[in-house]
């Protein structure tokens, strides 16, 4: 986060900043004269948005609960529970206060979800501020609801009374894309159009906005993001993507089995392949019926060491390994170069070797569908590729070089400047929180 200039007014030291965000969360409080990021687990500046409510140990009509990786890592090792993820997405839905269940007999709406997230950030937040924390300005999109004011509206009082009810007295909201604009905004002399590209794990979302020095103190800035767009293809579709054209064909994805006469072999079902690749599918190849059909199907393999492999995992729960082991292949890739993914957990001396060629190619065609959303969203704004000044990437997706150069490519007049993955919208809501409540 730049420093703060001389001249800024100091801020109020009961003010934090959060971005509740569908994937990942983060928090920023003040610090001396400037605003700085929270360790809200492991050290780590952000964390997931997640909840896990357990459903098996004493005390549960308390409702315990694990928060963030904790979560996540225990639904992964298959504790009895419910996983709550994506809850941001359920504002303004009809879903927001029906009760939804958690195992044991007992049900929470989404309405408490969220409170109960926010209330875990702000107690993190205090702890680390040393001091109690009653004004917020919280980051929001464009649009909850596409095309419907009146539901985006009650998404908004929603996601402000969970605010509220968690301690929060004084409440202010500013739009996502701006918020992560306002760092590059801080370094530029005249007024430019620039395109953000939020791409995170679900969702690849594009926004241009207007910034400049005369608009920077300004704190209604509504009219200045002047279109938005997106495409539910991100980080979780390219892990998916390596998974079955790297690891998976090892288990027998996309196979042959055996040669019967008169008939020509046929390919081995992909089901299995298919949600052992997609990470909140994998728990449902986990489950007895599930595994009995698929043991029995040992006959539909030409090569019995495939089967062998997929009932390993099966049996040893592996599938959140090998899609992690995918992803770190990917990242490896991106980095630039050709990468052996080790399997040992499978088969003792079993690798493949992901190649920078078959990753272009498993990823080409979902790179070119957000690219083309990129551009659309430029035409939205009434503005060709080359009026586009600046692309400002964030969300943790933008490390991947190969989705990042064909953005570039698109926008041949654009300076590409790179902002905290994981981190630029919880910095730019705090460059806000410090003009909206100084001291």
């Amino acid at each position: 986060m730049p420093a703060t200039s001389p001249m800024s007014p100091a801020v109020s030291p009961d003010v934090c900043a959060i971005d509740f965000g569908t994937s990942n969360s983060a928090v920023v409080v003040p610090a001396g004269t400037g605003m700085t990021l929270v360790p809200l687990e492991d050290g780590q500046s952000t964390m997931p948005t997640a909840v896990f409510y357990l459903a098996e140990g004493p005390g549960l009509q308390n409702l315990p609960r694990l928060y963030g990786r904790a979560a996540v890592a225990s639904y992964v090792e298959g504790t009895e529970g419910r996983l709550m993820r994506s809850m941001k997405s359920a504002l303004g839905s009809g879903l927001i206060d029906q009760p939804t269940d958690i195992g044991a007999s007992r049900s929470v709406t989404f309405a408490d979800v969220i409170a109960s997230y926010l209330r875990h950030l702000r107690s993190l937040a205090q702890q680390h501020a040393g001091r109690e924390l009653t004004r917020v300005v919280l980051g929001r999109p464009v649009y909850f609801v596409d095309g419907d004011p009146v539901r985006d509206a009650q998404a908004q009082a929603a996601l402000e009374d969970a605010a509220r009810s968690v301690g929060f007295q004084e409440i202010a909201f500013q739009y996502e894309p701006l918020a992560a604009a306002f760092d590059y905004e801080a370094g530029i002399t005249e007024e430019q159009h620039v395109l953000v590209a939020d791409i995170g794990g679900g969702t690849s979302d594009f926004s241009v906005v207007r910034v400049g020095p005369q608009r920077r103190e300004r704190l209604e800035r509504r009219d200045d993001v002047l279109a938005n767009h997106g495409v539910h293809i991100a980080g979780t579709d390219f892990d998916r993507r390596v998974e079955l054209t790297s690891i998976l064909p090892e288990l027998g994805y996309g196979a042959l089995g055996p040669a019967q006469e008169g008939r020509a072999a046929r390919e081995v079902p992909s089901g299995v392949y298919f949600d052992l690749a997609t990470w909140h599918l994998i728990n449902t190849v986990y489950r007895p019926q599930r595994v009995f059909e698929l043991r029995a199907m040992k006959g539909d393999y030409a090569d019995p060491v495939q089967h062998q492999r997929l009932m390993k995992v099966l049996n040893d729960h592996l599938g959140h390994e090998l899609l992690g082991r995918a992803e770190a292949g990917k990242i490896a890739v991106a980095a630039g170069g050709d990468a052996d993914i080790g399997l040992p957990l499978v088969e003792r001396g079993l690798s493949v070797r992901l190649t920078q060629a078959q990753a272009v190619g498993a990823l080409h065609e979902d790179i070119g569908r957000i690219v083309t959303a990129a551009i659309e969203t430029a035409a939205l704004a009434g503005l060709a590729p080359e009026r586009i000044d600046a692309l400002y990437f964030t969300g943790g997706s933008t490390g991947l070089k190969l989705l990042t150069d064909r953005l570039a490519a698109a926008f041949p007049s654009a300076r590409a400047v790179h902002g905290e993955r994981l981190a630029s919208v919880a910095t730019g809501l705090g460059l806000y929180a410090r003009r909206r409540f100084h001291a």
